[in-house]
């Protein structure tokens, strides 16, 4: 489980860290650093990044890179529109590295996904 108790870190600074998430997952899109979601949960990026992994499991760049990934799987089934469009619209720079994401998060194409039934 999650250490909520842990001396190291008061339970605030978890507070803090699932208010981030929160924030992540309302809008994966919106350009976001390390320093700019330490400043908004209150914490040295360090303290931020230690705190981040150890309440969620991975880093705050791979979790807004899952939940860019997921908003575009949902936005992928629910409407049309070409990957490229798709892609930049869910904050990755280029086509590519967003294919590339995309079939390591979900092992397969961004087109194949699409055509997948549900």
């Amino acid at each position: 489980g999650i250490p909520w108790n842990d001396d190291k870190f008061p339970p605030s600074a978890e507070a803090r860290v699932a208010r981030v998430v929160r924030t992540i997952d309302g809008d994966p899109s919106v350009p976001l650093t390390l320093g700019r979601l330490a400043r908004r949960a209150g914490l040295s990026p360090y303290h931020f990044l230690r705190v981040f992994e150890r309440v969620t499991g991975i880093t705050p760049h791979q979790y807004v890179r899952r939940a860019r990934l997921r908003e575009a799987g949902m936005r992928l089934v629910a409407e049309p529109g070409n990957v490229l469009d798709l892609a930049l619209d869910s904050g990755f720079g280029d086509v590519s590295n967003f294919n590339r994401a995309f079939r390591a998060e979900f092992g397969m194409s961004p087109i194949a996904f699409r055509r997948t039934p549900r």
